[in-house]
């Protein structure tokens, strides 16, 4: 086995799948000290719907394209509405050498944090 292989290896056995995600109060703080970017990885029909201000958006199937516009020296954090689609991008973003997670929740469960006055919590 390789590096790579080893490392991802180790992110499906059960216990560790804690190292694979990152709570949403853990993803805020680390964003907040510029130690994390959030990857919106939703289809644009999705954006359209509602939208964020802040992080990357770049659609799930467009990765390959764009891994240039992804930061090499923070935690990138993927998220889509829920955890499905984010958990399969952080697996490629991962063999393509990129620090990354998945947001615990997904976009929902951060929408839900930050409401009414908590989204003072998160620097934009």
């Amino acid at each position: 086995m390789n590096s790579f292989t080893d490392a991802f290896s180790r992110t499906i056995i059960p216990q560790e799948m804690p190292n694979a995600r990152i709570s949403v109060d853990d993803f805020i703080k680390a964003y907040n000290a510029q130690e994390a970017e959030l990857l919106d990885i939703r289809v644009p029909m999705e954006t359209a719907v509602w939208q964020l201000n802040f992080g990357l958006k770049i659609p799930a199937n467009e990765l390959p394209e764009k891994l240039e516009q992804l930061p090499k020296d923070k935690l990138i954090v993927v998220a889509c509405p829920m955890t499905d689609r984010s958990n399969m991008a952080r697996s490629y973003l991962l063999s393509k050498g990129f620090d990354v997670k998945y947001l615990q929740g997904g976009l929902l469960g951060l929408m839900d944090r930050l409401k009414g006055g908590r989204a003072r919590d998160i620097r934009i």
